[in-house]
Formats: C-alpha cells, sequence, structure tokens
C-alpha cells in the first residue's frame, strides 16, 4: 500500500487532502501539522510520497523540501499551494519539489500523486540498479574547455554517488584531486602554461591558456580520460597530449618549503585524497586510484535482498 504523508497546519486542508486520496485508491494516509513534525516521522519510516502546505510554523514548507532534498533524495514532494505562495512554490520547485497543485483546485492531486509517483519509482530502480552494478568502464576525449572538465568532475562524482562507493567526505576529496588531475593535464600538459608563471603573474598565467588554447599546435591536443569502476574502488587514467616531463623532477610538495607554493599544489592535494598517484615515465599520463575501506556497501544490501 503506498504511504503519502500530508504536512499542513490547518486541520480543514489536512482532512481534505486525506479525503481526496482514501477516496481515489488504497493509500496509507500519515499527517504532520508542521515540517519539523513531518521531518521526525519521515526519519522513522519513509513514505511514498510527502504533500505538502508551503506556508507552515515551526518549518515551513520550503525548508521541509529543502531538508529532504538533501537528506532523501528519491523522496518526492508534491506541493498544495495557495494564495500568495506563488513566489515561495517556484523556490520550493527550484529546490527539488516535484509537482504542486492549487489549493483551490485540489480535486487534481490523486492524479497528481499517482504521476509523480510512477516517476519516482523509475528513479528508485535506476538508483538501485545503479548499486548493483558490478564494474564500469568508460572513456572520455575532451578539449581543454576547464568548464567542460570541471563538468565531467561533476559527472563522475554522481556515478560515485549513485554506486554508493564511499561517503560524501571521500566523493569530494577524491573529486578535488580529479580536477586538479585534469586541470593540470589541459593548462601545464597541452597548453604548456608553466605553474611557475602562475606564482609570478596570475592574470598572465590564465591569459596565456586562453590564447593557447586557441592556437596550433595547443588547439587540437585532447585529454583522454579512462574510468574504472567496480566494487573496490575507482581509478582514475588521465592522458594529455604535450611534451610531458620528467615525473621524478617533481619537487616535494609536503616539504615545508614548497606547500606555500601555488605550483606542487595539485600534486599535494592528488597525493593526500587519493590512495596511490603514479605517472607514467614521459610524464603525460597520471593514473589516480582510491579503494573502498569497507568491501560492503550499506546500500548495496538491496542488490543482494531475497
Amino acid at each position: 500500500m503506498t504511504a503519502v504523508l500530508v504536512v499542513d497546519d490547518s486541520l480543514v486542508d489536512r482532512r481534505r487532502a486525506g479525503g481526496l486520496l482514501e477516496r481515489s485508491g488504497e493509500w496509507n494516509l500519515q499527517f504532520a501539522e508542521n515540517g519539523a513534525e513531518a521531518l521526525m516521522l519521515i526519519r522513522g519510516r519513509i513514505p511514498d510520497v510527502v504533500v505538502t502546505d508551503l506556508q507552515m510554523p515551526e518549518l515551513d514548507g520550503l525548508e521541509l523540501v529543502r531538508a529532504l532534498s538533501r537528506d532523501f533524495p528519491l523522496l518526492p514532494v508534491v506541493l498544495m499551494t495557495g494564495q500568495g505562495s506563488e513566489s515561495v512554490a517556484v523556490q520550493a520547485l527550484e529546490a527539488g519539489a516535484a509537482s504542486y497543485v492549487p489549493k483551490g483546485e485540489l480535486s487534481l492531486l490523486p492524479d497528481t500523486v499517482e504521476r509523480v509517483l510512477a516517476i519516482a519509482g523509475e528513479r528508485r530502480q535506476k538508483a538501485t540498479l545503479r548499486r548493483c552494478l558490478q564494474t564500469m568502464r568508460c572513456e572520455y576525449v575532451l578539449g581543454n574547455d576547464p568548464a567542460l572538465l570541471t563538468a565531467l568532475v561533476g559527472e563522475l562524482q554522481t556515478f560515485l554517488q549513485e554506486l554508493a562507493l564511499f561517503s560524501e567526505a571521500d566523493r569530494l576529496r577524491i573529486g578535488v584531486a580529479l580536477e586538479e588531475a585534469l586541470l593540470n593535464a589541459a593548462y601545464h600538459g597541452n597548453l604548456e602554461v608553466s605553474s611557475e608563471l602562475r606564482e609570478h603573474d596570475y592574470a598572465l598565467y590564465y591569459e596565456t591558456a586562453r590564447q593557447r588554447a586557441k592556437a596550433t599546435p595547443y588547439r587540437d591536443r585532447r585529454v583522454q580520460v579512462q574510468v574504472d569502476l567496480s566494487p573496490s574502488g575507482v581509478r582514475y587514467v588521465i592522458r594529455d597530449e604535450g611534451q610531458g616531463f620528467n615525473p621524478r623532477s617533481l619537487p616535494d610538495p609536503c616539504d615545508p618549503r614548497n606547500i606555500e607554493r601555488s605550483s606542487g599544489r595539485g600534486v599535494l592535494l592528488m597525493r593526500t585524497f587519493m590512495d596511490r598517484v603514479e605517472y607514467n615515465p614521459s610524464g603525460n599520463e597520471v593514473t589516480l586510484t582510491k579503494l573502498v575501506r569497507s568491501e560492503r556497501s550499506p546500500a548495496r544490501e538491496l542488490c543482494n535482498a531475497s
């Protein structure tokens, strides 16, 4: 039976919404008077969908949507909007609410909830399938646009989150290390802009990179990224098409004499946040490896349930 939590500080509106849902099908209804009470109920037992008013004491509908989007991203929320709450409704939709029904047309609520539940069911199934994925390998070939490289980091971070491989803190560190490796490949590898230049003239460093990104032979060089995901961890191989360098010439970024220098900062972050950082002999390829500390993630138990 589908569990629906109706949240509204008005007893009349709660009964009205609940009555419409009860008449339309088999629903297991729960009620809360405000967002704070709703969060307490949800943390005890997650419903299939939340139907909420916007204007409430203690914790209003917008704050509730933001909290649910952060802590329960797969839980759909349907708003009940009244006159005067239009702008807040837009904010709530932007914050993650799935749909809305004006209180003046509350008869639309059952159909709206049905549609939202159908979409949410597909999302949950896809998320569960992602967690059941045992291995994944993919390759990207990109130009030197830093915005695109950063977008790739975001995409790969989504894979890690959906596969439930690491803690949120570890995912953040992995993302930082990966972005440093990608930007190094573009700026220092393909565009051949020295990190020492950044220490002496920050603006000239980025201006040189912009100019070279439009000039041959730099603009034709690509960043190649190989991704290997498995229950044991993640491995990224980043390769540029530049001249390379001697990895043995890298200064020790942990040396107190070097830690305040901008050159070597990326290497320090990569070595600190990843378990292994390995360069090929020519210096135009780096492999970043991060291992899962626990062999079994709680989220993966879904895949083994009988």
